[in-house]
């Protein structure tokens, strides 16, 4: 049995609660974006320098991830409803503590705490994918990662707006009311699932792990994933700095301009759920990875200054966010097909690799950066991007390649060996 509806619940996958589902995994995620827009300012007030108010999105990126691999597990073993109004709350109380805290270290926790209380979207997405019909799976995730992107772009645009006009701490507190009144909202919308499994907490981690070492195509992913997705991150949190410093003399405002250019990419996901269920993600991998090397490519033109560099500086990262974000979706397609009992803990590695990337690239980001001016970090993207591409294209090709319907031919009788609850080990490419 999995951790699916109700018998009446599948019919519960309408469009509203589609719509809701997305619009909350853009209101939580943002949680751990907005910060990105705010190191300048949290720098002038906390007395700091840039590149330790800068550790605020390291620590938060990292409780992310951490959050990913202790508490995403548990939506094979809880009902969601419950587990996900849980995690709002706790993540509103981090917020609070984020908002009123008195120093740098204190706000590094706090991020920390919120990052590992807000990673109900990596809870809400697999549970929608046992909701969805197997045709339909890569279109429901690609219109949930909309909303997830729409939540992560959008979120730079709200916080430095809002940061220039009362301060970095009014995000914080307005990301807190949003939290508690979604909290509500999900508490009543949710459908009732049953749990897949009463595994030990312990075993459940571990299981994460068997299914790492167990699923070559999830190995795959997660090193897409984890090397675009610290492209990425270096990128978001060093293009604070960059145009605050004095190429452009700007405010945090306009990286919250470019971000809001750059939230145009949620459009193309929805596209990219449909070209991978009508084509595969193996197909859309290598195309997303060549436009991430293109976007650092032209991510260059930032240094030329004025109006043109800003306008070279908002291409290049709604094209880079167009290929993470279309990435994401063939990665996430291509994983949540290999054993539907266990999609939360194949969530789960996943999404732990991916944000350790995330994490790792940030910092690595704000170190470039500061040794090597932009020209360092767009470098560092184009690499990052070229690496990936390179893993795609030595790939072992001796077997078929994945589609999003593998889970339908998942037909073996279960085997207890392997350690994840008597699953069948897919036969699947490397």
């Amino acid at each position: 049995m999995s951790n699916s509806p109700s018998p009446t619940a599948s019919s519960a996958l309408s469009r509203p609660l589609i719509l809701l589902v997305s619009i909350a995994c853009g209101i939580t995620v943002a949680n751990v974006y907005f910060p990105q827009a705010l190191s300048p300012l949290i720098a002038d007030d906390l007395h700091v320098t840039s590149s330790s108010a800068a550790l605020v999105v390291t620590c938060a990126q990292l409780g992310y991830a951490s959050g990913i691999f202790l508490v995403v597990p548990l939506g094979d073993r809880l009902r969601h409803r419950g587990l996900v109004t849980t995690l709002l709350l706790i993540t509103c109380a981090g917020l609070v503590l984020a908002a009123t805290a008195p120093s740098l270290p204190v706000l590094a926790i706090a991020c920390a705490l919120i990052g590992l209380a807000t990673v109900v979207p990596q809870i809400l997405i697999p549970m929608a994918a046992g909701l969805a019909a197997p045709e339909r799976r890569g279109a429901v995730t690609g219109t949930l990662l909309a909303g997830l992107i729409g939540g992560i772009l959008l979120a730079r645009t709200f916080s430095g707006t809002l940061g220039q006009w009362l301060g970095w701490r009014a995000p914080f507190l307005v990301a807190a009311a949003l939290d508690l009144v979604l909290a509500v909202v999900m508490a009543v919308a949710l459908p009732r699932t049953t749990p897949s499994t009463g595994r030990p907490y312990v075993k459940l981690l571990a299981s994460c792990v068997h299914l790492l070492r167990a699923e070559p195509l999830l190995r795959r992913s997660c090193q897409y994933q984890a090397l675009v997705f610290a492209a990425f991150s270096a990128a978001w949190t060093a293009l604070a700095l960059f145009v605050t410093g004095p190429r452009y003399h700007l405010g945090t405002q306009a990286v919250g301009v470019i971000a809001l250019v750059g939230a145009a990419s949620m459009f193309a996901t929805p596209v990219a759920g449909r070209r991978t269920d009508r084509h595969g993600p193996d197909a859309l991998s290598p195309v997303c990875m060549t436009a991430a090397v293109a976007a650092g490519v032209l991510l260059l033109t930032g240094n030329l200054g004025g109006v043109v560099g800003l306008v070279g500086l908002g291409a290049g990262m709604l094209l880079l966010d167009v290929a993470v974000q279309s990435g994401q979706v063939a990665n996430q397609a291509r994983i949540l097909a290999l054993r539907p009992e266990a999609r939360a803990r194949l969530n789960t590695a996943y999404m732990t690799c991916a944000f350790l990337g995330g994490s790792a690239g940030s910092w690595a980001g704000v170190r470039a950066y500061t040794a090597f001016g932009w020209t360092g970090v767009c470098t560092l993207v184009a690499l990052l991007a070229g690496l990936a591409l390179l893993r795609h294209t030595l790939r072992d090709r001796s077997t078929p390649p994945a589609t999003t319907h593998l889970v339908l031919a998942g037909s073996q009788p279960p085997s207890k060996s392997d350690g994840t609850d008597g699953l069948p080990a897919t036969r699947l490419p490397r």
